[in-house]
């Protein structure tokens, strides 16, 4: 890359030297050049970031606040499930659970020394 560039202005001075173009015309087309060049690295770079943060498994704050905005959204439009209640109505006897007789236990036995 660095021999384009110095093969570049090379060739602007030397047509500026032979009277082909004026220093203005060449600055300024060096100026467009170098943009141009920025503008495309600073791409490259963006992808290179965005590529290695999503293998982080990073995602983009925009991207993040828009997923939390629909989830908010979702939260409010999805119908509420209202939980049963408990009416004040005795509900009809139900047969009773039958108890187990309690057996008693013979107490510990005593270990002598």
């Amino acid at each position: 890359m660095a021999n384009d560039i110095f093969s570049t202005l090379r060739t602007y001075l030397s047509k500026v030297t032979d009277g082909d173009k004026s220093a203005t015309e060449v600055a300024s087309t060096v100026n467009q050049w170098l943009r141009e060049g920025g503008e495309a690295l600073k791409v490259k770079i963006e992808d290179e970031v965005e590529r290695s943060v999503s293998k982080m498994g990073f995602v983009k704050r925009g991207e993040f606040e828009a997923l939390k905005e629909e989830v908010a959204r979702l939260k409010n439009s999805s119908p509420r499930v209202a939980a049963p209640k408990k009416s004040s109505k005795k509900s009809a006897p139900t047969k009773p659970a039958t108890k187990k007789k309690a057996t008693k236990k013979s107490p510990a036995k005593k270990v002598g020394k």
